[in-house]
This record gives structure tokens, C-alpha cells and sequence, in this order.
């Protein structure tokens, strides 16, 4: 007897299983506790089967059996209802979960995951390129209807004012977020690969450094001239002597630094690499420090700002006063100490390898780090101390 709305609702539990058949292996479910469940028994290719298709009174009798009539018709041309209902379900859940992975939600876990590797500085470049470019152009559209002429398009204005510089770093961040979303399986392929080589070539230019011997003695002799702040006087007179990059000496904290071994261990979260970088000190660049902690080594930096001192001078502030000092943006720049070190050391006759070494650039491969890092590291403690002796030297050389 087939089944009908009162008997439905009126079916009662008894602390037992019940099936109540509605025909054409329809049939309601009952539990021991009364819940009522909409089932259909089928065969498919010789085996029993089972469809579920919800709970009563959320699916009534009527949309049970037009469930039913539905899964009849498709295994009457050969097709598993269960297998049917099963791809559907996925299908559902993939346009969900691509609905979902927009490049913008993509985009913001790659960046939750990967800025803490970075330092503060160039994170938030990231994410303003991320909130005032990308974000407004493309960060509505799934990740799997990405193609390259949509990245290539976010680019364009960039490179149509000149900006190429920029226009690469847009397509690279482009690059890290695609790669994210392949490696975490949401597209097949990483469609953004190579497409820098679409982009108008970056031209590379190098930080002005002054490399010639003389003018190296007359830029020391005008830093040791030059009057002003503090921090930023000894900050100069430093930055010669140990040539690490601009940013890695202005936010050098005086933990950081062992007199006894005359030695200053950068952090890895402020080095370029990422990886801890040790600086042997020489005599001259000690005296200069035991000079400055009587100025500033009451607190936690060592080159404060006069403005607040629990900050450290600005990027800005070394660089006014060798403009100040007459030397342009074309003839010395912080980062130019860097080259003339490299310059210079590489004239006395110090192996290339130990300056590459002290200069913190990249390494090859990992083990020839690590041998590196120990093996060098006599060899650059006569390095260091032998270019502040060649330094006081063309200080005083005067032409």
C-alpha cells in the first residue's frame, strides 16, 4: 500500500527500525527515536544499492517520489542515481570552493603566510600593491579563470608611464600568489609562469659609489668634518668600516654586539638573505662605538632618533647629510660604501669569496654556506681590520 501525507505524519516510533514502503523502492525510514528518513533500495549492474534523499517534513512525500521518479528514469538509460547525485555534489562543492578562491582570497593567505619572512618595510610595500593595484583589478575573479592577458592587463599602466621597475615587481608578486594556488591544488597550472619575459627589460643601474683612493680619503675627511646630530654623525663614521647595507647598521640594537669578541651579529629578520650575518670589529670601529655608547647606550638602539628615543634615526637622515656634505645622488648614495668596499678589497688582494662572504650575498648552495661561514671567518676578521687600517690611511693621505 502506498503511503500518504496523514500516514507520514502520523507515523509514530516504537523503539525499533521501521520501513514503510511507498513503491518502486521508495521507502520511509524510521529510527528507534522517531526520526523520519526518505530512502530508495535499487539495483545497478547486480548490486544493491541505496539512495538518501533528506529528512521528513523538510522533504515531503510529493518531492520524495518526484526524487525517486528522477533517479527511475536515470537508471532506465543506464545511469547510477547514486554515482549521478555523488558528481553533482562535487561539481556543487568545486563551484563553491572556486566561487570562493578569488585571487584576492588566495592572494591574502599567501601573504598571511609568507610576510612574517619578510621585513616590515617590504611587507608593506606588498600589501599596498596587493590592496592598491591587483586587489582592485583582478582580486574579484577566481584564480581558476585567471589567464595570462589578465596579468599582463594589471601591469600595462605601469609600463605605459615608464615604470618598469614596478611592473616587474607586480607580475613577480603575480607569480608567488599563482604558484601558491597550484601548489595548494587549486589550479592545475601556475599561469602567471614566465611572463615577465613579456615585460620591457628592467635597466639595471648601479648605487653611486666613490672608488678612487683620494676620494675616498676626502669623503672620510668630510664625514669626520661634518656637524649634526649625533646618531647620524656616528652612523657615518661607521658605515665605511663594516659596509653592511644602510638599514642593517641604522637599526642595529646594542644586544647585538660583543665587545669581548669584537664582533656585532645581525639578526636574520633584518638581513636581505634572511640568515644571521656576523661582522667582525675592527679597532677603530670599537673606539667609535665606546665613543657613541656614552651618547646613546642608556637605551635599547644605538642610533636613536632625536625625536623619540625608542626610534631609530631614518632612512633619510644619513643620506640629507652626505648631500649636505656636497656629494649628489650621482656621485655617493648610503649603499655606495657597500661598493667601495667590494672595490677596493678586491684591488688589496683579499679573495673574492671572503668579500662575498662579508658583503652577505647569496651563496650558491647551502653547504658551501655553512663551510663558508667557519672557514672565512679568520680570514674576515683580517679582512675587516685591515680596510679600517687602509681607510685611516687614505684619511690621512691628503693630496
Amino acid at each position: 500500500m502506498k503511503l500518504s501525507d496523514a500516514s507520514v505524519r502520523t507515523a509514530k516510533a516504537n523503539g525499533k527500525v521501521q520501513k514503510l514502503s511507498d513503491g518502486g523502492g521508495l521507502y520511509l525510514h524510521i529510527t528507534a527515536k522517531g526520526s523520519k528518513l526518505w530512502r530508495m533500495a535499487y539495483r545497478f549492474e547486480g548490486k544493491q544499492k541505496l539512495l538518501s534523499f533528506g529528512a521528513y517534513p523538510a522533504v515531503s512525500l510529493k518531492d520524495a517520489r518526484q526524487r525517486r521518479d528522477a533517479a527511475r528514469e536515470l537508471l532506465a538509460k543506464g545511469i547510477d542515481p547514486g554515482d549521478e547525485k555523488k558528481q553533482a555534489r562535487e561539481a556543487k562543492l568545486a563551484q563553491e570552493r572556486e566561487e570562493r578562491d578569488t585571487f584576492e582570497h588566495v592572494a591574502r593567505e599567501w601573504f598571511s603566510k609568507h610576510s612574517p619572512t619578510l621585513s616590515e618595510k617590504h611587507a608593506q610595500k606588498l600589501q599596498r600593491y596587493l590592496e592598491n593595484i591587483l586587489f582592485p583589478a583582478i582580486g574579484a575573479k577566481p584564480v581558476t579563470q585567471l589567464e595570462p592577458a589578465d596579468f599582463l592587463w594589471v601591469v600595462e599602466p605601469s609600463e605605459r608611464l615608464g615604470h618598469n621597475e614596478t611592473a616587474h615587481k607586480l607580475m613577480r608578486l603575480c607569480g608567488q600568489v599563482t604558484r601558491y594556488a597550484r601548489i595548494t591544488g587549486r589550479v592545475k597550472y601556475d599561469v602567471a609562469a614566465g611572463l615577465t619575459e613579456a615585460l620591457t627589460p628592467v635597466k639595471r643601474t648601479h648605487f653611486a659609489a666613490v672608488i678612487l683612493p683620494d676620494d675616498i680619503g676626502q669623503l672620510l675627511r668630510d664625514i669626520d668634518a661634518y656637524v649634526g646630530y649625533t646618531s647620524v654623525v656616528y652612523c657615518l663614521k661607521i658605515l665605511p668600516h663594516v659596509f653592511t647595507r644602510p638599514s642593517e647598521l641604522r637599526l642595529a640594537h646594542w644586544n647585538e654586539f660583543d665587545f669581548k669578541k669584537a664582533t656585532w651579529v645581525i639578526p636574520a629578520s633584518r638581513m636581505k638573505m634572511r640568515r644571521e650575518h656576523v661582522v667582525p670589529l675592527s679597532r677603530q670601529v670599537l673606539a667609535l662605538l665606546n665613543d657613541l655608547y656614552a651618547f646613546t647606550g642608556n637605551g635599547d638602539l644605538v642610533f636613536p632618533s632625536a625625536r623619540a628615543r625608542v626610534a631609530p634615526i631614518s632612512d633619510a637622515a644619513p643620506l640629507a647629510a652626505l648631500r649636505r656634505m656636497g656629494y649628489g645622488k650621482d656621485t655617493m648614495t648610503l649603499h655606495g660604501f657597500r661598493a667601495m668596499a667590494s672595490t677596493r678589497l678586491n684591488e688589496l688582494g683579499f679573495r673574492s669569496d671572503v668579500i662575498e662572504a662579508q658583503l652577505a650575498h647569496k651563496e650558491p648552495d647551502t653547504v658551501r654556506l655553512a663551510y663558508n661561514r667557519a672557514e672565512y671567518m679568520e680570514e674576515r676578521r683580517q679582512l675587516m681590520q685591515r680596510w679600517s687600517d687602509y681607510l685611516d690611511e687614505l684619511r690621512s693621505a691628503k693630496s
